[in-house]
């Protein structure tokens, strides 16, 4: 289990990489896309180890990326200036 959460980081803290790499005139300081990365995979593999159970870590890494992922697309701001319209 110790070993599964590391790799869930892991693998969390390397989603987190790629999206500053392709990504970072769209998302905001680096260590909170980090630790955004680290959190959303840990409570991933939470999420999907609490729904089935021992036995399938591989599952567990799918859902810690599934996580993360999103919680990493939760971060991405606008890429042009708004426009507002008049009546605003």
């Amino acid at each position: 289990m110790i070993l599964e959460a590391l790799g869930s980081v892991v693998l969390g803290l390397a989603l987190a990489w790629a999206a500053t790499r392709g990504l970072a005139h769209r998302l905001p300081a680096r260590p909170l896309v980090y630790s955004t990365g680290a959190a959303g995979a840990l409570f991933g593999d939470f999420v999907t180890h609490s729904a089935l159970g021992l036995g399938s870590p591989l599952f567990s890494l799918i859902g810690a990326a599934v996580i993360a992922a999103a919680s990493l697309s939760l971060l991405l701001r606008p890429a042009g200036r708004l426009r507002r319209s008049a009546t605003a």
